[in-house]
């Protein structure tokens, strides 16, 4: 306890940065995820009044579904666009300015949004989400990647696992604003769909008093007063010889390597192993079932049979238990390491969808058994949230260098919006063909990905980036021999924040 205390008055910057990072970043693609749900009925209903006063008859149901999952699901594509300008923009004008005018980007497509009613315009609500996806898409990798460089090594997987934590309180506040009570009411549903303007606006007026990385200041714009402030406002007084240390060693090879575009870190062989890890986080984080039982919560409870008056507090019940369950993950990662939490993870949970379906099945034998199912997916969620999720996000930034990073971040954040819109899109159609075994399309993808990550990935706790590249590069070059590496920083340079 006395080193926690000690850590928050030395490093009090940082975590002063992290919350404010956070509500700008993944917080907002969770607050997207929740408060889509609660307006499932609302927005459904806007639309065929809406579709009844234009053509004089009610819209066919199978349209209006095909409607709704596109309203859920284009966030994905816009987030596709996003992520695919952010590596350009990240290097052209750094992550705080490109933070900053994302936010820009959030608030007009809220308007958008919540002017939808008042326009009487279904399709407002299509192009207001069709923005913030293009914002969030923007915002996920530059949080990944901000809040992971502004980290000493000692605190990095903390630091890396609270954008678990944000996603998780976004999806939760989410949810508790969109209660009956609060603005999931008929009237106010405009209100709840415009509300990710709030916390866009909490950020672009705090983030200006915050610094820059310091490696993007040091390494690309060769700022080493900049850094030296960055460092001091961040991490307080001293020496922090470790970091700097670390920033040298990947600055001196980068004299040699240039920032790397998508298809080139494609081609990068000493990236390969890298890549092959990134695509197996990315793509099971969205084939796990997690983001199909918030998107379609109502539908799912609804197959359990709960009563629709229960269902929305017993979401809340599921949101609120994966934010506890991030801040668990934050606790122990540092103890534990990220191979053990995503890979056993994997396990527990594809165990729990075999759990979920038989219990979905019987249902109707037993009146206590759709508790059996609440509960079990509760504990899926939980799971989910200790391990796999603030590990991934963890994984990702630590396993490549800072020239490849930002490729790698449009490849991740492509694939995670993209894995949204199909999973958003198609899910439906698999509850209504497939009934309670639609949980047994994702078990497969946990177990196969759970022993990949078992078998392949390094530990990164504890460990340089440099370290970190060296064990991958066993696996990259296991044939050709491992490259050498610099290994040392100039004797003659020294760097401390003391003045």
């Amino acid at each position: 306890m006395a080193g926690c205390l000690a850590d928050m008055v030395q490093y009090h910057g940082l975590f002063q940065m992290i919350p404010i990072l956070g509500i700008g970043g993944t917080f907002q693609v969770g607050f997207q995820i929740s408060t889509i749900t609660y307006m499932s009925q609302h927005v459904k209903a806007f639309i065929n009044e809406t579709w009844l006063e234009r053509y004089g008859y009610p819209i066919h149901q199978d349209n209006l579904l095909f409607l709704w999952s596109l309203i859920v699901s284009i966030t994905g594509i816009g987030g596709l666009l996003g992520s695919s300008g952010s590596r350009y923009l990240t290097i052209k004008f750094g992550k705080r300015k490109c933070l900053l005018c994302n936010n820009l980007l959030m608030i007009t497509g809220a308007l958008i949004m919540g002017c939808s009613k008042i326009a009487r315009s279904f399709e407002m609500i299509l192009i207001g989400r069709f923005i913030c996806g293009i914002s969030t898409g923007l915002c996920v990798p530059l949080h990944h990647q901000y809040v992971g460089e502004i980290s000493p090594r000692k605190l990095r997987g903390f630091a890396n696992s609270t954008a678990s934590f944000f996603w998780s309180l976004g999806k939760a506040v989410g949810q508790i604003v969109g209660q009956r009570e609060l603005l999931g009411r008929q009237s106010l549903w405009p209100i709840l769909l415009a509300s990710c303007a709030v916390p866009a606006l909490i950020q672009l007026v705090t983030l200006p008093f915050f610094p820059e990385t310091p490696p993007y200041l040091l390494m690309q714009r060769e700022d080493q007063e900049g850094c030296k402030k960055a460092i001091k406002q961040l991490w307080g007084e001293g020496r922090h010889q470790a970091e700097i240390e670390d920033i040298m060693k990947e600055k001196a090879t980068m004299k040699t390597t240039k920032i790397l575009s998508v298809l080139e870190l494609i081609k990068e062989p000493s990236s390969r192993w890298q890549l092959y890890m990134l695509i197996t986080v990315t793509a099971t984080v969205q084939l796990c079932g997690i983001n199909a039982i918030y998107f379609y919560a109502f539908e799912v409870l609804q197959e359990a049979g709960f009563d629709e008056r229960m269902i929305s507090y017993m979401s809340l019940s599921i949101g609120l238990s994966e934010l506890l369950a991030t801040v668990v993950c934050s606790s122990i990662i540092e103890r534990l390491g990220r191979k053990m939490l995503i890979s056993g993870g994997y396990w527990i949970m594809g165990f729990l969808l075999v759990g979920i379906t038989v219990t979905l099945s019987l249902q109707h034998w037993y009146f206590w058994m759709p508790y059996c199912s609440l509960c079990l997916i509760i504990l899926f969620v939980v799971v989910f949230g200790v391990g796999p999720a603030g590990a991934t996000i963890s994984i990702r930034t630590e396993i490549f260098k800072l020239s490849c990073r930002p490729a790698a971040f449009v490849i991740g954040a492509a694939m995670n919006l993209l894995g949204v819109f199909v999973i958003g899109t198609t899910f439906p159609f698999i509850v209504e063909r497939l009934g309670q075994f639609c949980f047994l399309i994702f078990m497969a993808v946990l177990f196969t990905s759970g022993t990949i990550i078992h078998l392949f990935l390094p530990e990164t706790k504890g460990k340089s980036i440099m370290e970190i590249t060296e064990n991958f590069n066993r696996l990259n070059f296991k044939k050709k021999g491992v490259p050498a590496a610099p290994n040392h920083v100039p004797e003659d340079y020294t760097f401390c924040t003391r003045l």
